[in-house]
């Protein structure tokens, strides 16, 4: 065994299959697999076609949603779905000499498009301009995945054997709340080492902070607008919750994980949509806002939510109308909680080091991100040391303007591959 003759052959693998990882990147990005629809399903599909053809064991399989969302520690899903697939492709490593197991985990679901009036290019159309590719998921999280998948077929094109197994695990409904990478872990899929390829600009990200979905109803008393004074404006006493909300973000903030604080708000808390009223001259009598509040790195959750619902409670007390009428909280939809890698992995140093390699010396950085990702759950319930490391930023994300950079998908490809080697092991020739 040769292992810088093994790494180099791997290497030129993923540079000669670079057009063909494009060409399945534009395929992939063209289902508009937005979360909750129809098309989430086909695009799991078509990962599954991928897989299948690149010569891995393939494992799809319907997820029992019933069953499931059931679960004690399942972690909630903001969208209807009549049915959803779990899928993991197997490159297994040799029988005589095993090494350990890499899992790179992918979400294929995406978020709506919102305004297409706000879009350059086709949401759906995988536009290729000046090295980039634009498009919704182009950067959240597609092109990880294809990454992914096309680090695996190049260890496979080298003629290199693992000794442990690699897997790729596309799983959907990440962005409503986690649903398949919890199914993915209740099948029994399980490695000593995950790597997520979120977009982090090609920077290591160990640590996630959390985010709970909330809904508020605030109430009122409807009147004719011609006599306001007479009732209660379901608008003006949400003002107040809000102003208190307001404050209790800024306390969070005034003490913050090192990790984490390079970011303004490291783990912010945010009002959505917010539905009052009925009718223009009619007083508004019920206010809903939703929202997520922001989970800090290490926090419980039962501790975060209290402190929230303590800050709502006290903004009631201050105000004759809600004392009356409390606000009411409700927790819905997705419950992240905060997730690390834990302080003894040495996965850091394995990334950095295939980095340093993949992508010819191109410095970067180690930080917390303040969302929420699956990190939690393959670290928390699955015990798996995990982090996250990919191509595009977090900022093109969700926006209108969602692209990647061609050359970081295949020096991320680049990267997994190499990692791949070092913790699955190569087997003797």
């Amino acid at each position: 065994m040769n292992t810088a003759t093994d790494a180099t052959r791997v290497l030129d693998a993923v540079d000669d299959l670079c057009e063909t990882m494009l060409d399945d990147l534009c395929s992939l990005l063209r289902v508009p697999s937005v979360s909750g629809t129809d098309a989430e399903n086909d695009a799991q599909q078509h990962m599954s076609r991928l897989l299948d053809q690149g010569g891995l064991d393939v494992d799809l399989w319907q997820i029992d949603l019933p069953a499931i969302s059931a679960h004690p520690n399942f972690p909630g899903m903001e969208v209807d779905r009549s049915e959803a697939w779990g899928l993991v492709g197997r490159l297994p490593g040799t029988d005589a000499h095993p090494g350990r197991t890499l899992m790179l985990n992918g979400h294929i679901d995406v978020v709506p498009t919102g305004d297409h009036e706000a879009w350059s290019d086709a949401p759906f159309g995988a536009t290729v301009r000046d090295g980039r590719l634009f498009g919704r998921g182009a950067c959240d999280m597609k092109a990880g995945l294809i990454a992914a998948h096309w680090a695996v077929q190049a260890i496979r094109a080298s003629g290199v054997t693992l000794r442990g197994d690699l897997l790729v695990a596309s799983v959907q409904g990440e962005e409503d709340g986690g649903l398949g990478t919890f199914a993915t872990l209740q099948r029994g899929w399980t490695a000593d080492a995950c790597i997520i390829p979120e977009p982090t600009r090609l920077d290591i990200v160990p640590a996630n902070s959390g985010a709970l979905t909330f809904r508020l109803r605030v109430h009122g008393q409807a009147t004719h607008a011609a006599q306001r004074a007479s009732g209660v404006s379901a608008i003006d006493k949400f003002v107040l919750v809000l102003a208190a909300l307001q404050r209790l973000e800024t306390r969070r903030h005034e003490t913050v994980d090192p990790l984490i604080e390079r970011w303004d708000l490291a783990h912010p808390l945010s009002i959505g949509t917010v539905t009052a009223g009925d009718w223009p001259s009619t007083v508004p009598d019920l206010l809903v806002a939703e929202g997520r509040f922001g989970v800090a790195i290490g926090e419980p959750i039962e501790q975060a939510k209290a402190e929230f619902e303590i800050a709502v409670a006290e903004a009631c007390e201050s105000d004759a109308w809600l004392r009356s009428h409390p606000v009411e909280v409700e927790w819905w939809g997705g419950q992240f909680a905060s997730g690390r890698l834990p302080h003894d992995s040495d996965l850091i140093e394995r990334v950095r080091a295939a980095h340093a390699i993949g992508s010819e010396q191109r410095p970067l950085e180690v930080y917390g991100a303040p969302y929420g990702s699956d990190l939690r759950l393959l670290t928390g319930l699955g015990g798996i040391p995990t982090l996250q490391y990919g191509p595009g930023d977090v900022v093109d994300a969700h926006s209108p303007s969602e692209h990647v950079v061609l050359d970081d998908v295949i020096v991320t490809a680049r990267t997994l591959a190499l990692v791949a080697l070092d913790i699955c092991g190569v087997a003797d020739s």
